[in-house]
């Protein structure tokens, strides 16, 4: 853990000559969560913008105000019909989405070619009496800077039926942009089947936080979640069952799509990883030619792991994996495609080796990016393609070694230490939910690590970003999923979008603390840590 900054403190000790209009930059203010009528500090969000100016009176939504947005814009259009789709169930306003040059004030949703320093997703929010201009180079910035917006009004903001206001945003200037391009989430649909109306409700709760990727982990053992129209059985059969015996499910393709279709309106992308060679029961029961003795074992629903594997010398292995990714990733626009590689305890480490240099190049050939776990550095990782680390400050020294070799030798990484950011591990002893095999995971440790200096030996350039895992062996409900995800995830998406000069325990608890009626207003049952200073309910 590196040494903490103290000058966060400061700045929180400091929120409230700050808020009345002194002029502050870097780390987000800090203060207790504000009442209903009062303005809430600029800056005080999650996660934590990386300047903030604040400077006069705020604005006021009110009946009379519209939503601009460049007319030959579409992606500019249909971010205002979202913000409008927010506001208005609370505010009780009509807040018509209007071409901007037809109206004056109000809030402007601007692209700005000229503006490159704001990159893919960085925004610039401008509030003042006579209206919020929020500018961006590109869409997904301006998306971005939507959630800055939504967070800056009062948490009654977020419920569909009409509040009282006032819907004040305070006046000064936020400049934005992600210190890491890769910010995730992973939904195991595996172990629990999850429904696509279940993993769109997750989506919405990430693009609150400015979380840009969901990894959806369709295969496992216990079943197989997405079709496959040359090996048909992987989901009618292999997608049959679950954790516990459960009914399961799988996704269709036009479910896909769907899935795809509506992250890609919240600016994610969807990861979609098929694990191989080992995590593959579900698989080898739907057909038994897979199998190295051409017997299909039973389906499972236990939760071990590290018994399956591929037939590793067979061809039809090399078929299955073709036809599966091919299938895969013609319904998938992102850039990457997730192939596992972990816990193949199973696969001789030969066979590992030999396997992966097969199958890296297949996922080429199909346009893609691989991604694997850290495991694959066992191997040798194509080229751009990045290791997901999920070690623990216990894993070995030689293990880390082999990543950060990898890392030094061109891999990319992404950190989802599980430690840290797994958001299945219990919070204490007495979490009725989750695991424990990594130990117990409250909000301080989950939130107070650095990503650049956190794997020795690996160069910071080589971070790429941060995923927060959700496995489900023990998950099933949407509530489960608010529990265990949340308060944490906010705290890893700030982690992949905050400097980190803005990083601090202390401040950040307290801008944590804020969330809390925002998560009940949105109907999210979250974990109240006793480390968080909650606002009474």
């Amino acid at each position: 853990m590196r040494q903490r900054r103290t000058f966060p403190r400061v700045l929180g000790a400091l929120l409230i000559v700050a808020a009345a209009g002194l002029s502050c930059a870097g780390a987000a203010a800090s203060a207790p969560p504000p009442g209903p009528a009062l303005t809430r500090p600029l800056g005080q969000i999650v996660p934590a913008p990386a300047s903030v100016k604040p400077a006069g009176a705020p604005y006021a939504i009110t009946a009379a105000t519209r939503i601009r947005v460049d007319g030959d814009s579409r992606e500019s259009r249909a971010i205002g019909d979202y913000l409008a789709g927010v506001l208005r169930p609370s505010t009780g306003h009509p807040l018509p989405v209007v071409d901007e040059d037809r109206a004056r004030g109000g809030i402007l949703l601007r692209l700005s070619p000229r503006d490159r320093a704001l990159g893919e997703e960085g925004y610039r929010l401008r509030s003042a009496p006579d209206g919020i201009t929020l500018t961006a180079h590109r869409p997904a910035g301006l998306f971005r800077g939507v959630q800055t917006l939504r967070q800056q009004l009062p948490a009654a903001v977020e419920r569909r039926t009409v509040q009282a206001g006032p819907w004040r945003v305070a006046g000064g200037t936020i400049t934005d942009t992600p210190r890491y391009a890769y910010r995730g989430a992973m939904l195991d649909v595996s172990r629990h089947f999850l429904t696509v109306d279940q993993v769109k409700r997750y989506i919405d709760q990430l693009a609150l936080y400015k979380v840009n990727k969901l990894h959806l982990h369709l295969s496992d053992d216990q079943g197989w979640r997405i079709a496959i129209d040359s090996w048909p059985r992987l989901a009618t059969y292999g997608g049959s069952t679950e954790v516990g015996g459960g009914p399961g499910g799988h996704y269709t393709k036009d479910d896909y799509k769907e899935i795809v279709r509506y992250a890609a309106s919240r600016y994610q992308e969807v990861v979609p990883e098929i694990d191989l060679p080992g995590h593959t029961n579900a698989a080898l029961a739907s057909y038994a030619e897979l199998n190295c003795d051409g017997v299909a074992p039973p389906l499972y629903t236990g939760t071990a792991v590290g018994f399956s594997s591929l037939c590793v010398a067979k061809p039809v292995t090399y078929d299955f994996v073709d036809d599966v990714i091919r299938e895969l990733a013609a319904l998938t626009p992102g850039a990457y495609l997730h192939i596992g590689g972990d816990e193949a305890h199973s696969t001789p480490h030969e066979d590992y080796v030999a396997f992966m240099d097969r199958v890296q190049p297949i996922v080429a050939r199909y346009g893609k990016t691989v991604v694997g776990w850290h495991q694959l550095t066992g191997a040798t990782p194509a080229k751009g393609a990045l290791a997901q680390y999920w070690g623990l400050d216990r894993t070995s020294d030689a293990e880390k070694a082999q990543v950060a070799k990898a890392a030094q030798n061109g891999t990319g990484l992404i950190l989802s230490p599980a430690d840290r950011v797994y958001l299945d591990m219990k919070y204490t002893k007495d979490t009725p939910l989750g695991l424990s095999w990594a130990g117990y995971v409250e909000v301080q440790r989950s939130y107070d690590w650095d990503p650049a200096a956190y794997l020795p030996g690996a160069p910071a350039s080589a971070v790429k970003g941060v995923e927060a895992p959700l496995w489900t062996e023990t998950i099933s409900e949407n509530a489960h999923i608010d529990r265990m995800a949340f308060p944490r995830l906010p705290g890893v998406a700030e982690l992949g979008w905050s400097p980190a000069a803005t990083h601090d325990w202390e401040t950040y608890r307290t801008r944590l603390a804020a969330q809390g009626p925002r998560f009940e207003a949105l109907g999210i049952d979250f974990y109240r840590s006793p480390q968080v200073p909650w606002p009474a309910s």
